[in-house]
């Protein structure tokens, strides 16, 4: 944690769904890193550890379930949201039976991001926290 907020990762390879992410998480006070491939976050991981890592499924290079993977073989028992704009039942089972706390589909709601974010964070995936945003009273987690 930067500053004491939590720095969430944003791997996705479209830089227009990175900025959105970014700005919304941003907007809730989480601290953001946005990585354009799978590649650059695993290399990213010897200076410093996010609290909480939105992998796009489908990247260019690297999958979302070859960073997961990677991240697991290496001991690093983070949590993962995945995204993806191809959604089909198969991939749905794979990441969830893999290990991921959460899984969206593109385009991604924010509430539902907001609250796999701070569910995450909190370390408790079946937490139930609600949406309530920091600067007006009620912080999220």
């Amino acid at each position: 944690m930067a500053n004491g907020r939590p720095e969430i990762a944003i791997v996705d390879d479209d830089e227009p769904v990175q900025r959105a992410l970014g700005r919304l998480l941003v907007a809730w006070d989480f601290d953001v890193k946005a990585f354009a491939s799978g590649q650059a976050f695993l290399d990213s991981l010897s200076d410093e550890l996010p609290d909480c890592v939105v992998l796009d499924l489908y990247m260019l290079g690297l999958s979302g379930l070859d960073v997961f993977g990677a991240l697991n073989r290496a001991g690093f028992k983070l949590p993962v949201i995945m995204i993806t704009g191809r959604d089909n039942p198969d991939s749905r089972a794979k990441s969830l039976a893999a290990g991921v706390v959460d899984y969206l589909t593109k385009p991604i709601d924010e509430v539902a991001l907001l609250k796999a974010v701070c569910n995450a964070v909190a370390g408790s995936p079946s937490a139930r926290i609600g949406p309530t945003h920091p600067r007006k009273g009620t912080a999220p987690g």
